[in-house]
C-alpha cells in the first residue's frame, strides 16, 4: 500500500490551481467530509477526518472518520458491516473540505440511527418555519440495537 503524504501549503495559487494535495485541517486538526451515494447522489452523512483518517481513506479505498464525540478514529462499517467503498474523492477549492462518493455494503445505510442517510429529516422553512421536523425516510434500513447493542450513543447527546 502506498503511503500518502500531504503537500505543505505555500501559496493561494498552489492550493487553488495546482495538482498538489495540501488539505487544510482546522484548529482541532479536522477536515469536514460530505459523503454521498455514488449511484444516486444522495447525501448520506457529514463526518470529520483527521490526517490519519484521510490517509487511511485514500490508502485503503474505504471511508475512515474521526469521532469528535468519542475522540477516536473509526473505520465506517467495521461494526455494522456497512463499509463505505470510495468511488471518488474530491477536495474543494481551498482544500478545507472533502466530498466522498461511496458504494455502501449491505443495506446501503450509513446512519448509526438505522436510516439510509443521516439527513433523514427536513427542517421546515419559509411559510412552514417553526413546524416540527419532517421525516423523509419512512422506515429504518436496519435495527441499530441489533447491530450496536443498547448502549447510548454519545453522538446523540
Amino acid at each position: 500500500m502506498k503511503k500518502i503524504e500531504f503537500q505543505v501549503r505555500r501559496s493561494v495559487e498552489q492550493i487553488e490551481e495546482s495538482t498538489d494535495f495540501a488539505p487544510k485541517f482546522d484548529a482541532d486538526g479536522l477536515l469536514p467530509c460530505i459523503t454521498s451515494d455514488a449511484r444516486t447522489g444522495e447525501v448520506l452523512m457529514l463526518g470529520w477526518m483527521n490526517a490519519e483518517a484521510l490517509r487511511l481513506t485514500i490508502e485503503t479505498g474505504e471511508a475512515h472518520y474521526f469521532s469528535r464525540a468519542r475522540q477516536v478514529l473509526w473505520h465506517k462499517g467495521a461494526t455494522s458491516g456497512l463499509v463505505q467503498k470510495v468511488t471518488e474523492a474530491r477536495i474543494d477549492d481551498d482544500q478545507d473540505a472533502l466530498w466522498l462518493q461511496v458504494d455502501v455494503a449491505g443495506s446501503g445505510a450509513s446512519c448509526h440511527v438505522g436510516y439510509r442517510s443521516c439527513f433523514y429529516r427536513a427542517v421546515p422553512t419559509a411559510k412552514d418555519a417553526g413546524q416540527p421536523l419532517k421525516f423523509l425516510e419512512d422506515q429504518k434500513a436496519f435495527d441499530p440495537s441489533a447491530v450496536y447493542g443498547d448502549a447510548p450513543n454519545p453522538t446523540q447527546i
